[in-house]
């Protein structure tokens, strides 16, 4: 999820070449490891076992694996590695939106030479398309989409090095990137945009905000400009998102960070200092340029900005004059996304995932109940977040971050979220990334992309131990996992939790046995590595999106472009239903009303897409329907 045509470096490793830490020991140390690994947990988590890595559902028999041809109304399509989309036979696409078109009769025209020019560049669709979901208001299908960032090359075609030259500049680069709420709907001609829709907004890095929760108004969250530190502007690096039981938006920013920089010296103030580090925040930033032009982003002028970026953000589709407001309750990391359900009690329970090697899973439960109609403003503000710790027996517990369990205030926690959870012992995970909840089982399951740092003697970038666990046990982990729990007393708000593996990418065509095989429901007719997105529809189907190496040699042979695949969470198969363009992530998915479309993200493509031979590469969001028009969710 991530920038690579803007800086040819993950997220990830930008940080690593920014904040080094610790490397993975010689090879023979690695093996060693992982093969006493396996010794240490008997059996139970032999790797390709299929038993207590894949859970008991698994290994059910043939009645269950009689059924699976209508579990999956679709056969399975083969790995691709051209320039568009495929889906499967009985299955068409067709493209909805790209970057740069209308949102408004008034847009400017999108101009693949010059760009699109500043002003009007908030009345167009964003790039980068991420995280969406789609409401009905008034009988009217609206969706929200996620625009995490922008490739400044191509929208500076002007600028020899593609980089920020002037306030201008970073206005516009600030105006493509952060949400888009527009109408869609479809017509003879399939679906399309419903421009000078009364429901379409931009919400970008200029957008006024307010905050609640434990961190709203803190000294910590004060800049010369907002006094209060109650009314911060902008939603950032918006990746995953999620949808509350009363029907807004929940839009996570991610990697943050990289906005800032510094025009002298960075701050010297302990605890700020200290967050920096952890947080990753340098005085270079990663190339947006920001704090050059607008000196809102310049740490040395405005040391507390960076504390008021890392929410979750919630956006009222349905009334588009209302302000969005930033949960600090929730915690302040890179947000993946936030899977909303609701507990047995009626309390709101928010899963969450920090996208960082060696980083948490967190898990929030209100103080108060929901009821449909009712007052949900104390929901995301009032109760307790958790991060996760997972044991060696396939067990877990949710540790409460409190002023008790951390030594810290209440509000430190809610900016400082990262050192909360070191400081409660939580479990270093593999990039936690999508979380989804099960709507026909009580279960949930978190896409673990990939951690090529995890190894012997390594640490995250608080210090914890990065060396393999239970639920990460391969060392230099590029092929990522999905780890499933299902709560106790199948209570979503219980603080126990028993767990196992879903799945383990591999390539069993390359590493014929082993961990690095992946688990027994990895086959080399549906291989791929690093799962990022995930939703599961009303069937209980686990629709799977990556974002991995497309390179498809040596480790990721066979593999192809990255896709979009559906697992059985019964059986443990898992097809492959959708191939996307060459260097694109498949991200972002979500369902009409009726449940007869599927709106898929494609982000950052390198190929001519969606326009063919001599087109632009445009970030896009496409509609995928049975050609009998029969339900695909």
């Amino acid at each position: 999820m991530t920038d690579r045509q803007q800086t040819r470096l993950s997220a990830d490793d930008w940080d690593e070449l920014n904040f080094p830490r610790p490397e993975v020991q010689e090879f023979d140390r690695v093996v060693e490891r992982a093969i006493s690994r396996r010794g240490f947990l008997g059996g139970a988590l032999a790797f390709g076992s299929g038993a207590a890595v894949m859970g008991s559902a698994f290994l059910k028999a043939s009645p269950a694996l009689a059924q699976q041809a209508a579990r999956f109304p679709f056969e399975q399509i083969a790995a691709q590695t051209d320039a568009t989309i495929h889906v499967p036979e009985g299955y068409s696409w067709k493209t909805l939106v790209r970057w740069g078109d209308p949102l408004f009769s008034d847009a400017p025209e999108f101009d693949a030479a010059k760009g699109i020019p500043t002003e009007g560049s908030d009345r167009v669709f964003g790039e980068n398309t991420d995280g969406m979901e789609a409401f009905e208001v008034e009988g009217r299908q609206l969706l929200a989409v996620n625009s995490e960032y922008v490739n400044t090359d191509i929208n500076l075609p002007e600028n020899a090095d593609g980089l920020a030259a002037s306030a201008d500049d970073v206005l516009r680069l600030q105006n493509f990137q952060g949400v888009t709420v527009m109408e869609v709907a479809e017509g003879d001609d399939g679906w399309a945009v419903v421009v000078d829709s009364p429901y379409n907004r931009r919400i970008t890095h200029l957008t006024q905000m307010t905050m609640d929760g434990p961190a709203a108004g803190h000294e910590l969250l004060r800049t010369e400009a907002d006094q209060t530190g109650m009314a911060p502007l902008g939603t950032f690096n918006n990746c995953g998102s999620g949808r509350t039981p009363w029907g807004t938006y929940l839009t996570c920013e991610e990697n943050f960070n990289g906005y800032f920089g510094a025009s002298g010296e960075m701050p010297t103030d302990e605890k700020t200092a200290a967050g920096y580090d952890r947080y990753g925040i340098s005085a270079e930033g990663s190339g947006y340029e920001y704090h050059k032009y607008d000196a809102r982003f310049d740490v040395t002028a405005n040391p507390n900005e960076p504390h008021r970026a890392g929410y979750i953000v919630e956006i009222d589709p349905a009334a588009p004059e209302s302000t969005p407001v930033k949960h600090t309750a929730l915690g302040r990391f890179k947000h993946e996304n936030a899977a909303a359900v609701v507990a047995k009690d009626g309390k709101v329970v928010v899963y969450m995932g920090d996208d960082e090697r060696g980083e948490f899973m967190y898990k929030w439960v209100s103080r108060d109940t929901y009821e449909e109609g009712g007052d949900t403003s104390s929901l995301l503000s009032e109760g307790t977040l958790f991060a996760a710790k997972f044991n060696d027996d396939m067990t877990g517990e949710w540790l409460a971050l409190t002023p008790e369990t951390t030594g810290m205030e209440a509000a430190e926690i809610a900016i400082f979220t990262r050192m909360a959870a070191s400081a409660a012992g939580a479990t270093t995970m593999d990039r936690p990334e999508w979380i989804a909840v099960n709507p026909t089982a009580p279960e949930a399951y978190c896409c673990l992309t990939n951690n090529s740092k995890r190894g012997a003697d390594a640490t995250n970038a608080g210090g914890d131990d990065m060396s393999t666990n239970a639920p990460n046990p391969r060392e230099t982990n590029e092929y990522g996992q999905i780890v499933r729990w299902r709560p106790v007393d199948q209570d979503h708000a219980a603080d126990g939790f028993e767990w196992d593996l879903y799945v383990m990418a591999g390539n069993p065509t390359v590493h014929k046995d082993g961990p690095y095989a992946g688990t027994d429901n990895i086959n080399a007719g549906n291989l791929f590595n690093s799962p990022d997105g995930m939703q599961i529809d009303s069937t209980g189907l686990i629709w799977i999106q990556t974002d991995g190496d497309d390179s498809n040699e040596g480790e990721f042979a066979g593999m192809g472009n990255n896709q979009m695949l559906a697992g059985d969470p019964e059986t443990g198969e898992i097809r492959r239903f959708l191939t996307g363009p060459k260097g694109s992530e498949v991200t972002g998915l979500t369902w009409s009303s009726d449940k007869r479309t599927m709106f898929v993200g494609i982000q950052h493509p390198a190929a001519p897409f969606p326009d063919g031979e001599g087109s632009l590469p445009r970030s896009a969001i496409v509609v995928v329907k049975r050609d009998d028009n029969a339900l695909v969710g």
